[in-house]
């Protein structure tokens, strides 16, 4: 046991003294985030039927994401991003109709400006894609909404490959003529390489 804390130690050693290469925001980095979810839904589309639920939910959401940045001038950023989340408690029900999603993904491009050399002010804009568990009260099933999402944020350099980030965004999960739209307000922390 000893033998492997020493072996650790002496990795962490030897990347704590070489020289670092990353430049904030230039290359790849991954994170993870977590926040505020609120799902509204004012009527959905289904593979078992229109499910008319019309309600809002709020919850705690979390997920990781995953994205490549490059610099186009010292001061302009554009990147893309993909990320999966994962909210608790975010069913919404009416009567014996359920919607209870279970996990959603996006793909997204980003484009920032530098308003100091460590802090990023940033806009996004992609696809959003959220499975979910369906009911009728009779039939069970899962299915799949998918949309657009827009949101922005600010990311700061808070140590040497390290970034925080505060970001907002909005996501309009209506396609096959569902009313779904998704608020989300979420922190993060990523690793650059």
């Amino acid at each position: 046991m000893k033998k492997i804390i020493a072996g650790i130690l002496a990795a962490a050693s030897i990347f704590a003294v070489s020289p670092a290469f990353a430049e904030p925001f230039q290359g790849p980095y991954v994170g993870v985030e977590a926040g505020w979810n609120r799902d509204s839904i004012h009527g959905a589309n289904t593979d078992i039927g229109h499910l008319d639920v019309r309600e809002s939910s709020d919850a705690f959401v979390g997920g990781a994401f995953v994205g490549y940045d490059h610099k186009v001038t010292s001061d302009i950023v554009i990147g893309a991003e993909a990320s999966f989340d994962i909210a608790a408690s975010d069913q919404a029900r009416s009567g014996p109709n359920l919607i209870d999603p279970n996990y959603s993904f996006d793909v997204s491009a980003r484009a920032g400006y530098l308003v100091t050399p460590t802090t990023l002010l940033y806009v996004r804009g992609g696809y959003e894609n959220a499975r979910a568990r369906v009911s009728n009260g009779v039939e069970n099933g899962h299915d799949t909404f998918d949309g657009w999402s827009v949101g922005g944020g600010i990311e700061r350099e808070v140590m040497e490959h390290v970034s925080a980030r505060l970001e907002y965004r909005y996501s309009d999960l209506g396609s096959n003529n569902s009313n779904f739209d998704r608020h989300q307000a979420l922190v993060g922390v990523a690793y650059h390489f």
